[in-house]
């Protein structure tokens, strides 16, 4: 694994690409890596220990380690730091890393097209949901999708979004189902729908007498959240702005799930926000309460990376989505599909 220069017009090894004036000269510097050495280069950031790199790549770890010390010979850059425990990506390693990523994905993207897959979807794929969304959409669009395509098989996992951006970026996930805007550029988001919050209170509360909630009036003190972390939370602490120190619980409670919040509700010990999805069935039990007009809502979306070509397979499960919501819901109808020529 070596570099290798050509040179044109009898330039010599001497000359630098600086001392070449005449656009018709040039040295060309032609890299030998292989995709097979960037594959390895992704499962050693990925396990951090060349053993388990090498297990996951079928590969022996003396394999894998050669193949790498070639690589770095071939860049002349040290790509990883033997000394940290675990191992850890150089800052120039980190970079080349994530562009191997994206090289990947493009040619994984190229390999579906010239195969037609984007139109097959028969097998496994990964779908990663958020918490406060997985509960409620997944019932409503899933026995659908199960009816209408009995050959394929969605391996569905809980994650907060930080962890699907992560999983999208490695391509260890094809789709998120998440809130959206996101913002990143190498994420494609495919909006759905948008969801209204709601005021969860007890019934017994002051604010029961108001037909409609102002959201300023809100008291984030008062206010039951979920954990850091959640996305879900930081929409809650946008919409409820006011503080004040006159209400303040005697407990502090970090949950993750919006039903345990609810049950918390229900037993005066605050109030909370809650999506639209979760109370579907609940809204006519005296806890329930809609804001004035700008109502608050979240948008949610699929999300994939850009180089997921499995168009048919967004489509349809979009398609299930959308055709299962309750008839209310603001749903986004136009989908443009990307064309890979």
């Amino acid at each position: 694994m070596r570099r290798r220069n050509e040179f044109y017009a009898g330039k010599t090894k001497k000359q630098s690409i600086t001392q070449i004036d005449n656009p018709y000269f040039c040295i060309r510097t032609i890299y030998t890596m292989t995709l097979q050495q960037l594959e390895y280069l992704l499962a050693l950031d990925d396990h951090r220990h060349f053993v388990k790199a090498a297990e996951s790549c079928f590969v022996t770890q003396p394999t894998l380690t050669m193949q790498l010390k070639k690589l770095e010979e071939e860049i002349g850059l040290l790509l990883f730091d033997r000394q940290k425990k675990p191992l850890k990506p150089t800052e120039a390693g980190e970079e080349i890393i994530r562009k191997a990523r994206q090289i990947l994905g493009e040619v994984d993207g190229l390999k579906a097209f010239v195969s037609h897959e984007t139109e097959d979807f028969d097998g496994e794929f990964t779908l990663a949901v958020i918490p406060t969304l997985a509960p409620y959409i997944l019932p409503i669009f899933l026995p659908n999708f199960i009816r209408e395509f009995p050959n394929t098989k969605l391996i569905i996992q809980e994650m907060q979004t930080s962890q699907i951006l992560d999983a999208l970026q490695k391509g260890s996930l094809d789709m998120g189902l998440l809130v959206t805007p996101l913002e990143e550029k190498h994420i494609r988001e495919i909006p759905l729908f948008h969801e209204s919050f709601y005021l969860y209170l007890p019934k017994n509360h002051i604010l029961q007498k108001e037909k409609k909630i102002n959201a300023k009036i809100l008291d984030s003190e008062a206010m039951l959240f979920l954990e850091e972390g959640h996305c879900f939370r930081e929409q809650a602490l946008s919409i409820c702005s006011r503080r004040s120190k006159k209400s303040l619980p005697a407990f502090e409670y970090r949950s993750g799930s919006i039903e345990t919040l609810k049950s918390l509700v229900r037993e005066n010990l605050g109030y909370t926000l809650v999506p639209e999805l979760s109370i579907l069935n609940d809204m006519k039990d005296g806890h329930v309460k809609s804001f004035m007009e700008p109502i608050p809502a979240r948008e949610v979306s699929l999300a994939v990376h850009k180089s997921f070509s499995k168009e048919a397979l967004i489509e349809a499960v979009r398609n299930s989505i959308l055709k299962n919501l309750p008839k209310d819901f603001d749903k986004v109808q136009t989908f443009t599909r990307v064309k890979w020529r």
